[in-house]
């Protein structure tokens, strides 16, 4: 096998687990049960053993393939000399399914014109790659096993396979005609629970049906405007599938070890909740119209960090645990040879002070948004800031975990500044009991502080860090938080030196990685979201008709099935790092939002002038 890019990519998925299915019709990533289970099959990091499940047309002439309107489930249409197919990829959804689960992945082959010969190879390889499972034919009726240590699946096939226990896979090939259908289903399950049970043809299509039902319901729940509609529609999409449904915890991508840079180290698992990722999606979907997001991520924080302030960690499992050892999965060769494969998360146990800020602003919006604070509520956000007051003099590792040097981040005091602001917002509206003249002090400290040591005086803009003439992109936070107006000189000031060291006129990098001592080798994307926020602030500044462009531009960007990776190499014009990324889909829907509110003014004014 070769490896595909990463835009060749599309994402499905039931809240639980996901999977990635490429263009040429390979599953070659699947956490089946959940986010951060072993991966069964990870060809996406190992393309010569890592394990795939296989569906692909013989004689191929072309592809194309969409999600079917409003739903996460995808249609890939394969053409032949002698015909075509359809392919319907999904993840089962149910009623009760965020405490029940099918954790099923069905694949339905529909021929469309003539007789297209199709070829299957399933190749499970559990806790990635390192077993290779005991696989096993159940009677006559298409029934079959692979287990393995604590995983097993259930494969079910309307073709016969063949077994073979050598090479660890199920193979065969079968013709589809006009109007026929063949289905494929996998379901995982521990090993010591494996039960043998056939589904008939009429309930597997009867999942389908109701999966498809499920994706429309949800997305009608929302309320979109007009503005880029199928795009924030579809990037709503992706922030749901990225929503863990038992806990409420917010992934930022499905993947891990996709690279920064092709063959580069900075390869990074992505598979688990970031506080400031979580923060900036449920603000997204609370901006469309889906509210139980935003419930369901409050309620993960309240019970992971067991109400106190001082236990708050900036990333979590989907299921709430501390400890993301990090550990290198040295039998892989990583993406087109990009090592280490990364599992867990060194940043567990890094101090990033914007983690007060970001909690305190989700607080702001769930209450914007119509919602009371209890009292219990309150006294976990209260200590929030109090923490923000005593440690803001700290040096952290930024928004960037840098894994060099400690250093005082611009942004990381600025977030502290936005929780002491959200605070005593929450605390003078609705009267809650606090230390609010402390509150104020420290919040002009910090003020003072930034507008101090985190200036360039030669320049008149904004710096990394406190002493540095360096830029990065977190800067351009600064207006869409409310630290400074973003036609504030030092602003201005600083988005002309993003643009010009940073920028090439559309895409945004992080930072120079060569003079930021990051404690990595160089080589690095533009980061999407950089890129959206640079258009957001250019709105603020006035320049809407530029920055409407520019958002146009990005949207161009996604790959054919609408989904962007968090990073992008415009010289090669491909995507690098975890995909989809959380970050980007927020992103967009908030620049969106922010050009809607843009073009609203003037209309508002127009009418204004004819009445």
């Amino acid at each position: 096998m070769a490896y595909s890019p990463i835009e060749d990519y599309a994402l499905i998925g039931d809240c639980h687990g996901s999977a990635l299915v490429a263009r040429n019709g390979s599953v070659d990533w699947a956490c089946l049960s959940r986010f951060d289970a072993d991966a069964v099959f990870c060809s996406l990091l190992d393309d010569r053993s890592g394990g795939t499940f296989s569906l692909r047309p013989r004689a191929l002439v072309g592809s194309r393939r969409r999600y079917l309107p409003n739903t996460n489930v995808l249609e890939t249409r394969f053409s032949t000399r002698r015909g075509v197919v359809r392919v319907l990829d999904c993840f089962t959804m149910r009623s009760g399914g965020r405490t029940h689960p099918f954790h099923q992945l069905i694949r339905i082959v529909d021929g469309v014109e003539g007789e297209v010969t199709m070829d299957v190879l399933i190749q499970p390889r559990f806790e990635y790659a390192t077993i290779r499972p005991w696989l096993r034919r159940h009677g006559r009726g298409g029934l079959y096993s692979a287990t393995g240590g604590a995983e097993a699946l259930l494969v079910q096939s309307d073709i016969p396979l063949e077994v073979s226990n050598e090479s660890s896979d199920l193979r065969g090939q079968f013709p589809v005609r006009a109007r026929q259908r063949r289905r494929f289903s996998i379901i995982a399950t521990p090993s010591h629970e494996l039960r043998l049970r056939r589904l008939s043809s009429e309930t597997l299509d009867r999942r389908l049906v109701a999966t498809v039902d499920w994706w429309r319901r949800w997305v009608a729940a929302g309320s979109y405007s007009d503005d880029y509609r199928d795009a924030v529609v579809r990037s709503a999409l992706v922030l749901k599938l990225l929503t863990c449904a038992p806990t409420g915890a917010i992934i930022a991508a499905p993947t891990t070890s996709l690279p920064e840079r092709i063959g580069g180290k900075r390869n990074w698992d992505y598979r688990y909740s970031w506080i400031r990722d979580s923060a900036h999606v449920l603000e997204a979907l609370l901006s469309v119209g889906h509210p139980e997001v935003a419930t369901g991520f409050k309620r993960f924080i309240e019970r992971t960090t067991a109400g106190h302030a001082d236990d708050v960690r900036v990333v979590y499992s989907c299921y709430g645990a501390r400890r993301l050892t990090e550990e290198d999965l040295s039998h892989l060769d990583g993406y087109r040879g990009s090592r280490p494969v990364r599992i867990g998360n060194g940043a567990a146990n890094q101090l990033q002070l914007d983690v007060y800020g970001e909690l305190l602003n989700a607080a702001h919006s769930w209450r914007s948004a119509g919602n009371e604070i209890t009292e219990n509520e309150w006294a976990f956000l209260r200590g929030m800031v109090d923490a923000a007051c005593s440690r803001w003099k700290e040096p952290d590792r930024g928004l960037w975990e840098m894994r060099g040097p400690p250093r005082h981040f611009v942004q990381s005091k600025v977030m502290c500044w936005l929780a002491l602001e959200r605070g005593i917002q929450a605390a003078t509206d609705l009267g809650l009991p606090c230390d609010l003249d402390r509150w104020k002090a420290v919040r002009a400290d910090i003020r003072a502080a930034v507008e101090r040591k985190g200036t360039d005086p030669a320049r008149g803009c904004f710096v990394q860090s406190f002493g540095s003439r360096e830029v990065d992109a977190s800067l351009l936070l600064l207006p869409i938080v409310g630290f400074v107006p973003a036609r504030d000189p030092r602003m201005r000031a600083t988005v002309k030196v993003i643009e010009r060291e940073l920028s090439d006129g559309l895409l945004v990098r992080r930072y120079r990685p060569e003079r930021s001592a990051d404690g990595l080798p160089a080589g690095e994307g533009a980061f999407l979201m950089a890129s959206f926020w640079l258009l957001d602030v250019l709105a603020m500044q006035g320049a809407v008709a530029r920055a409407r462009s520019l958002f146009r531009r990005l949207l161009e960007l996604a790959n054919d099935v609408g989904l962007f990776a968090e990073q992008f190499d415009p010289s090669r014009r491909q995507m690098l790092g975890n995909f989809p990324q959380a970050f980007t889909h927020m992103a967009l829907i908030n620049s969106a939002k922010r050009l809607g509110l843009a073009g609203e003014a003037p209309r508002r004014a127009g009418r204004a002038g004819r009445g």
